[in-house]
């Protein structure tokens, strides 16, 4: 039984997560349906125009002439045509096409960038309530072991009776922060369970990974400049671009003349048994010549280009806004792992000793207890807090610079 249920169990590492969440996130399955799409509208643009045949048969005469030979006086025509495109349109479509592509891909990229830090947000959360709960259940037991001996001292007149009770009614709080914990992981694990779009029954969903920080990052223009080389939001932005003045040599292109080289083989009995022609249909661009597109693709491409800036600035937006809050997190932390964290546990240690040996009172006891918890706690969010802004700082470069 309990082999059957080790084997249930599934935990995941960041890559294993992010690689799951890739193959089964059903708004990623449809974004890349979407390219394949795109990716076949370039066929549909390179295609050459169809010619055109037409079969005619005229002057039957069934009541006139000779009734036995009713076909006799029939003129039978075949006649077609084909329309020559000029001005590289065909390769033009195709070009715009394969922008549209480019474009598509760019997009699931910056969605699935998206959708990956709402993934790391919800791993980051359930690290971060593991470490919480790690904190309320050692709080308890070292509380529960000053209480043993707490009765011991009971026993041989050590302490009041007043003052055992008084530690035992203290004890649902730390009984509630254990309880309370165990509800803040659990919510996380379903948030992170629903993104995954998993079915694993959540006593055998965890996580595994380190819950640290960096003490140092990279330089801010480092960062800056890696963003807007691998923003795929600022490279759709650019493509867009590209493809907007595909579009406006295309519009120029179709306001160019495509003649229609025609045809036809007939025979015109009795006095012309067959003949063969040809001729060139030519439209005359006088009033149509595709102004009002011509005009459009032109002002599409500035505003294309409006718009690479407006990217490039909420870019850099981004990076400086995800830069100050892991500076901040870092000066909120680095005194912690080099005195506060030493400190609690050291307090904790010697008003523990003291009261349990009459030189410090009941209430100094429960408040270095207090302290202690306040401190560990405090410390494990800020270590959230600076997870959260580094998958901040990777969404906002577009890449994993910060693990």
């Amino acid at each position: 039984m309990a082999t059957g249920a080790l084997a249930q169990q599934k935990t995941l590492t960041w890559e294993q997560a992010k690689r799951e969440f890739e193959a089964v996130n059903p708004n990623l399955r449809a974004s890349r349906i979407g390219v394949q799409e795109a990716r076949a509208n370039e066929i549909t643009a390179y295609l050459r125009p169809n010619p055109d045949l037409t079969v005619s048969a005229d002057q039957f005469a069934p009541f006139t002439g000779n009734p036995y030979r009713p076909f006799s006086q029939v003129l039978p025509l075949f006649s077609g045509g084909y329309l020559i495109e000029r001005q590289h349109k065909r390769a033009l479509r195709r070009e715009s096409a394969q922008g549209a592509t480019a474009i598509a891909i760019s997009q699931l990229a910056d969605q699935q960038r998206n959708l990956l830090f709402d993934l790391r947000t919800a791993f980051v959360q359930v690290l971060a309530q593991k470490a919480v709960l790690a904190v309320t259940r050692e709080s308890l037991a070292y509380y529960d072991r000053v209480l043993d001996v707490s009765r011991e001292q009971l026993k041989v007149g050590n302490i009041a009776r007043v003052d055992l009770d008084r530690l035992e009614l203290q004890r649902v709080q730390f009984e509630t922060d254990v309880q309370t914990a165990l509800v803040s992981l659990r919510t996380a694990k379903i948030q992170f369970r629903a993104l995954l779009n998993d079915h694993t029954p959540i006593e055998k969903l965890d996580v595994l990974g380190p819950f640290d920080y960096r003490n140092i990052i990279p330089p801010l223009e480092e960062l800056r400049q890696t963003a807007l080389a691998n923003r795929p939001d600022l490279k759709a932005a650019e493509q867009a671009v590209t493809k907007a003045s595909t579009d406006y040599r295309l519009a120029r292109a179709n306001g160019s003349t495509d003649p229609i080289i025609g045809w036809d083989v007939g025979r015109d009995p009795p006095d012309l048994p067959a003949y063969m022609g040809f001729s060139i249909n030519i439209p005359l661009r006088i009033f149509d010549r595709n102004q009002g597109e011509k005009q459009r693709t032109r002002l599409d491409i500035g505003l294309n280009e409006q718009l690479v800036d407006a990217s490039k600035a909420q870019i850099l937006g981004d990076v400086d806004s995800a830069y100050a809050t892991m500076e901040s997190n870092l000066v909120l932390l680095r005194p912690y792992t080099s005195q506060y964290l030493q400190q609690a546990v050291r307090v904790r240690e010697t008003i523990s000793f003291s009261y349990q040996h009459g030189g410090a009172s009941l209430l100094d006891f429960l408040q270095s207890q207090q302290d202690y918890r306040s401190i560990q706690l405090a410390y494990v969010n800020l270590v959230g807090s600076f997870l959260i802004a580094a998958a901040q700082m990777n969404v906002a470069v577009g890449i994993e610079v910060i693990q």
